[in-house]
């Protein structure tokens, strides 16, 4: 069981689990022994922190687990084959994706709110998530971490990007391509409101195991990297899940139901199953919208009102949380007289047309989806776009960070496009853009039904 980063691998038998990592203690009772470790770099560790690298991080893990093997009480499969499978959450679940990748001797994984590609998390369409990045700096401040992670931080602060070798580095950290190296049974965990590693990373990692028939399930819960401000909904669902996937591919007990093949949470709570993603889809919501934005730093999106909520990384994360903007282009998308279960990536295009002032750092403006009822932004989730702001006319057309959200007869949500946010950057201001055509499509899924 690996920790998240910075952190010391845990000792704790007594409390439980944190941002949907089960805990030792309930791994204790369900029959399995535990290692934990500290990574290099971090606690008690020597090296450096190489974030979770194929050629660092999981020949640690490889050594871990000859290590067990000449250890009493451990089942063998053969000899130097230690019968086991890995769990943990964050780092902790990056590197069971390297480790599954590169060493043949583990039986199952459950990488838990995990990445897919560092390249895309951290720098989503060229933009770097200066939110987590300073965050997670800060976390790191007192430990031995690559020099590339320090160089990257100070150049995405002062020029608003990173240099395609410093985005090459952290590509090379995987998983990305390495998914096709994992053939055990894989339990992929993500969080709805994960701001750091998006339900799109856990997707990408999904769909590259399933094309190459590897046994994989999903399940989305209100929680992971963020902080859960709707229901939170069946909070038993990861530990459930990931004990039963333990039991049927670990402990081989084949009368183990380990469930639906997806699962997820609305913004109500509400618990869906479907037999894998996508659900089956209907017909979507649509919307259509125009209007002018004005590239000022004031206004944006975010930080959220975390005040009062009691979730371990409410006062960490508030202030890098996307929240409601005021200066914004609004495009309401109301459902009419029909419900429906969103669930996928909403796409936007836009047909625009913009100046910006003279400068070196990107333009870029954000979409996010705001719940006019609560003032909420859906899953917290703001995503960047490019935009080429010379005067002429552009079209571009992308999908938004995925949600999950039910939506009722006669109401609706907002498309938000605006100038900055907490999450990400600051991109280059001063200067307007002219929407002339946002259309916005919401995936709703056919025939699902709550649990």
């Amino acid at each position: 069981m690996g920790p998240g980063w910075s952190l010391a691998g845990d000792t704790d038998t007594q409390s439980a689990g944190t941002l949907g990592a089960v805990a030792i203690k309930s791994l204790w009772a369900a029959g399995y022994n535990v290692l934990t470790w500290d990574p290099r770099g971090f606690g008690q560790s020597g090296g450096v922190a190489e974030v979770d690298s194929p050629n660092y991080e999981a020949r640690d893990v490889s050594a871990l687990i000859s290590w067990v093997d000449a250890r009493p009480g451990v089942q063998l499969d053969a000899k130097g084959d230690p019968r086991m499978g890995m769990v943990g959450g964050s780092y902790g679940g990056g590197i069971q994706l390297i480790t599954a990748a590169t060493d043949c001797r583990v039986d199952a994984i459950v990488p838990t709110i995990a990445w897919h590609s560092l390249a895309t998390s951290l720098d989503k369409a060229d933009t770097p998530k200066t939110g987590w990045s300073n965050l997670l700096d800060n976390l790191s401040a007192s430990d031995r971490v690559d020099p590339v992670l320090t160089a990257s931080h100070a150049a995405e602060n002062q020029s608003g990007q990173i240099t395609p070798a410093e985005r090459q580095w952290f590509a090379d950290r995987g998983p990305g391509s390495l998914i096709a190296k994992i053939h055990v049974p894989t339990l992929i965990v993500q969080g709805t409101v994960d701001t750091l590693f998006t339900l799109q990373e856990g997707v990408e990692n999904y769909e590259a195991l399933k094309a190459h028939g590897v046994p994989t399930s999903m399940v989305w819960f209100c929680g992971g990297h963020g902080v859960c401000l709707t229901p939170l909904g069946n909070q038993a669902l990861v530990l459930h899940d990931t004990l039963a996937w333990l039991n049927r591919y670990v402990k081989r007990d084949s009368a183990v139901s380990t469930g639906p093949g997806f699962q997820f949470l609305d913004q109500n709570g509400t618990q869906y199953v479907a037999p894998s993603y996508p659900p089956a889809l209907g017909r979507p919501v649509s919307a259509a919208g125009s209007g002018t934005l004005p590239l000022h730093a004031a206004g944006g999106s975010g930080p959220a009102s975390v005040s009062g909520n009691t979730q371990e990384l409410a006062p960490l994360v508030g202030g890098i949380t996307p929240g409601k903007a005021t200066n914004a282009v609004n495009v309401p998308i109301a459902f009419g007289n029909r419900s429906g279960v969103v669930v996928g990536a909403p796409r936007v295009t836009l047909t625009y047309q913009g100046t910006v002032a003279a400068g070196t750092r990107p333009t870029r403006v954000f979409a996010q989806l705001v719940d006019p009822k609560t003032g909420l932004v859906l899953g917290n989730q703001v995503t960047p776009i490019d935009v080429t702001l010379d005067g002429a006319v552009h079209t571009t057309s992308v999908p938004l960070e995925m949600v999950a959200f039910t939506g009722r007869p006669h109401t609706s949500v907002d498309l938000q496009l605006v100038a900055t946010t907490v999450a990400y950057a600051q991109p280059r201001l001063g200067g307007t853009v002219h929407f002339t055509h946002v259309g916005v499509t919401l995936p709703v899924a056919a025939n699902i039904k709550p649990r």
